[in-house]
Order: C-alpha cells, then structure tokens, then sequence
C-alpha cells in the first residue's frame, strides 16, 4: 500500500485502461483487506445483519467525508462538521415533534441554517483571511449555541416518515445509500466533468497562478464551504432518520473520521486534486476496520484510537515524499577510493 504518491497524486496507472489513481487503487486493496480478515478472524464482523446495521453509518460518513473533500482541496480544514450535522438532526427532529406533515418545513430550516454556517466560514476564510481551523471552530460553537436553543439538549424521537425515507431499504439496499451514492455522483460529475470544477481543482492546487489568470479564488473558496454544510446538513437529516432517538451531539462522533477519509482517499491536506470515488470507500473502509474491531471484543474507547491511526497513516502514504526519504536513507553510498597511480 506504501506508494510514492506526491502531494498532489496525480500518477494513474498508465498501464490500466481504466486509469485509476493509486490512492483508490490502495484503500480499495484495503478494504478489500479488511472484509477477508474479519470474514476469517472474526466473522460476525461480516455478516448480513451486521452489513445491514453498517452501510447506512458507512454512508452517512461517506457523506460527510465528500463536504470536508471540497473545503480540503481549497487548502482548508473545516472543523465545524460537528456542529453542522447536529443542528440538522435536532432541527429534523424537534421542529417536527414527531408529526411528518411538518417535515418539509423541518427540512428547509435545516438548509437555511447551512447555507448561512458555509457563508459564514466561508466570509472568515477567504474575506477576512482567518486561520482555517480558528474560524470554522468558531462557527462550530455558534452552531452548537443554535443546537441548544432548538433542542434544549435534549433528544427527541426522529417522525415515521423520515424513519421511512432514512432508515428503510430498496432492492434490499438500505436508502442511505442511495442517498450516498447520489452526492457521490454530483460531486464527481460536478468537479471531474465541467469547466467550473477543473476551475475548482486549478485553484486549490496553486490559488497564487489562478488569481494570476483571473480565477475568482475567493468564490470559490466561499462555496466550497457552502457546498460542504449542505452535505453535512444531508448526512445530519439522513443520521435522524437512521437513529429513532438521536442526541443533540450526534455529529461529534463524525468530526476526526470526516478528516480521515478525505485522507485515506488519497485527497493532500494542502489542496488540488480531490478523490471522491476514494473517499467513499474511505468510509466504508472505516466503518468495517471499526466493526471488525468490536467484533474482536474490543472496548468501544479503541475506536477513536482506530481513526487516530488510520488518520496518521493516511498523512504518512499521501503527504511524505517517500523518494526523498528512501534516498536520504539508503541513497549515499561510499565511493570507492581512487587508487594512488604508480609511479613510473
């Protein structure tokens, strides 16, 4: 899995007439992994019932991972992931009070309230030019300033009509999936297939040259946290309507895999190119090292230390320069000494 993918991974296999980057080509292997080691070591890990039970939290991250893609290929981080998902799910789930004729209303509350936490981010990064991580922290306790003004901090049990749409399944594949598997398709065809998503990608990789030529780097780095709550405000309705009675703190447990993924995908922390095909496998990667880990009889605390680790390899594969290390290691050799010439 150790490749020597530069920051921005744009080597693909040449060779392959399908062109698939390495970053996929190495969290698909482990996943693939991770499904044969629990179907040996630990096979209640892989089960239909647990398969069942872990799609829907699987896609729900995937969800999650393809917002904190688009803020992470501007050169940002956003940390209000938490923050965004939790006031969607009480937002869906108190303002209903548990009658489904008022869930449309609900659900436009909830996208109002996103729309206004990425302008906000948005205005202190690329306005203001404040510290990525300072800023989106900031709007993450407003955020959570609004959680507890809707909900009181208390949970609230999610309508039958989101439980339905959220929680059910079609053709035997729960409909959180599809839900994922629909922003997976946007995102990718949006980023990899107009003009305005190279623009995007362009401007990640080197903002200094695209302002250059005329790019509007700002807007764009605006939108991107625009686009990035509108996804955490999906994942956040589709995690109400998955869990009967969620918390008012249900994003928080999605906050360090957000990260993760976009990671593992092969996506650099410093900007460019984005994977998202890669991060939503990411995601179902996660989920299964996690299940496969309580299956083992792990205590539940192990799986913030999982993420920790999984986080820390993925900056290892993707953001070393693995040649200059190789090099530096093992690159300086001795030379021969050259021999004294006889005299004659």
């Amino acid at each position: 899995m150790v490749t020597d993918a530069g920051p921005d991974e744009a080597t693909r296999w040449s060779g392959s007439p399908f062109r698939v980057s390495r970053g996929t080509a190495a969290i698909a292997t482990a996943t693939i992994a991770v499904f044969g080691l629990g179907a040996i070591v630990a096979p209640s890990s892989v089960s239909h019932s647990a398969l069942i039970g872990m799609v829907p939290f699987a896609a729900v991250l995937a969800i999650a991972g393809l917002g904190q893609l688009l803020v992470v290929q501007q050169g940002g981080i956003d940390l209000s992931v938490a923050g965004g998902i939790s006031l969607a799910v009480v937002v869906v789930t108190h303002e209903p009070d548990g009658d489904s004729s008022r869930l449309g209303a609900a659900v436009a509350m909830a996208i109002a309230f996103a729309i206004g936490a990425g302008v906000a981010n948005g205005l202190l990064v690329s306005r203001l030019r404040l510290n990525a991580i300072i800023a989106t922290l900031g709007v993450n306790a407003l955020l959570y300033g609004a959680v507890f003004a809707v909900s009181g901090g208390t949970p609230r049990s999610t309508t039958r009509l989101l439980a339905r749409i959220a929680g059910d399944a079609t053709w035997h594949v729960p409909n959180a999936a599809w839900f994922a598997a629909g922003a997976l398709l946007v995102v990718s065809v949006l980023t990899k297939r107009t003009v305005a998503g190279r623009r995007f990608e362009a401007i990640g990789a080197n903002p200094v040259a695209a302002r250059a030529v005329g790019l509007r780097v700002r807007v764009h780095r605006t939108l991107s946290f625009v686009w990035a709550q509108l996804l955490y405000c999906l994942a956040g309705i589709l995690l109400a309507g998955i869990t009967n009675q969620p918390t008012a703190f249900q994003g928080d447990s999605l906050l360090l895999p957000s990260v993760a993924v976009v990671v593992l995908g092969g996506t650099s922390l410093l900007g460019g190119r984005g994977f998202p095909i890669s991060t939503a496998i990411a995601a179902l990667f996660l989920r299964e090292l996690q299940q496969f880990v309580l299956a083992l009889g792990v205590d539940t605390s192990v799986q913030t230390l999982v993420q920790a680790v999984a986080l820390a390899v993925g900056v290892a594969l993707y953001s070393v320069h693995w040649s200059s290390v190789r090099h530096r290691l093992f690159g300086r050799r001795l030379r021969p000494a050259i021999p004294a010439q006889e005299e004659t």
